[in-house]
């Protein structure tokens, strides 16, 4: 049993403690923020991301610092993150590619689900199906009888095993059940579709933006279940016949778990902020991607649910691990 000078010394400690935790979070931020972007400079995650976090990084008074750390289909910057002190000093954009690691790989360094925690969700964005114009292919209508009338012939580009864009694809073979083949690509898998020696590719619209100025892509359809507002002549891909392929990519920021759940809160409020800024807002808009506010708690189903949802594809789709 507790003496009383014990049991006073604990209760003074434990207020201690607590008054420590209570001024630190208060405090924060007090120096700047790292944020680990898992993916190469002009992807789609890290272009969203640089838009928020620069309006993010105003609010709160404090540098947020976006180090690239691609490799490994977004492994390495998130393997970096899940093992950083829980102090909110170190996050990571996270984004539909969070599951990708589990379709791929059995031993990863980190759990995508226990050993992270979701802070914020910035925003949706439909992929867009593009074919080169040297194909002839105007609609998705076109492309799905012309892999009918040539099985194995016709290839779709990726930006790897298990990306999102090699997700979309899979969908929508499995949707129009079309015999085609999937070449995943490092880089270039765009430069490749534009000069007509792979067929299509499911690219998000945001890294696709630029590209679509060309004249050298036909755009078919976007992903998302209704047209995008920066396309609004496109048909989405349940307009076109096949709702079982709609596939969203989505961008958030996420933290080690055990991350203090006011700081956790502290983020997410000044994120939800910068959605809100005009500036931020049409930055977003012309990269067709649309903000999507949700509570740290609906944020985390949000996620847990997609990473699942990415497994039974990977499945149904017979997508095989890698190692």
């Amino acid at each position: 049993m507790l003496s009383r000078r014990a049991f006073t010394g604990a209760i003074i400690g434990t207020a201690l403690v607590s008054a420590r935790a209570a001024g630190a979070v208060d405090s924060y931020p007090s120096r700047a923020i790292r944020v680990i972007s898992p993916f190469p400079a002009g992807s789609a995650s890290d272009t969203v991301g640089r838009v928020v976090l620069d309006k993010v990084s105003q609010i709160l008074g404090q540098a947020m610092v976006i180090e690239t750390k691609p490799g490994a289909g977004g492994i390495v910057g998130f393997a970096d993150v899940a093992k950083a002190d829980p102090d909110g000093y170190t996050l990571v954009t996270s984004s539909t590619s969070m599951g990708t690691g589990l379709v791929l790989h059995r031993h990863l360094p980190y759990d995508p689900d226990k050993d992270f925690v979701s802070v914020a969700m910035f925003g949706v964005q439909p992929n867009v199906l593009v074919a080169s114009t040297q194909s002839g292919f105007k609609t998705v209508a076109d492309l799905v009888a012309a892999a009918k009338a040539k099985p194995g012939i016709l290839t779709f580009a990726s930006a790897g095993v298990g990306s999102s864009s090699h997700m979309a694809g899979e969908k929508l073979r499995l949707a129009a059940k079309i015999d085609v083949r999937h070449i995943p690509f490092k880089e270039n898998g765009l430069t490749e579709v534009m000069a007509g020696r792979i067929d299509f590719y499911f690219i998000p619209l945001a890294a696709a933006a630029s590209a679509l100025q060309s004249g050298k892509l036909n755009v078919l359809a976007v992903s998302s279940p209704k047209r995008a507002a920066l396309l609004p002549d496109v048909p989405s891909i349940a307009e076109a016949g096949y709702p079982d392929a709609e596939f969203i990519f989505w961008v958030g920021l996420s933290a080690p778990a055990n991350t203090p759940r006011d700081i956790v809160d502290k983020l997410h409020d000044a994120t939800e902020k910068a959605l809100l800024d005009p500036d931020a807002a049409a930055k977003l808009g012309k990269l067709g991607v649309e903000p999507e506010q949700m509570s740290v708690d609906q944020f985390g189903k949000f996620v847990k649910d997609d990473i699942a949802a990415t497994v039974r594809l990977a499945k149904d789709a017979n997508i095989q691990q890698v190692d």
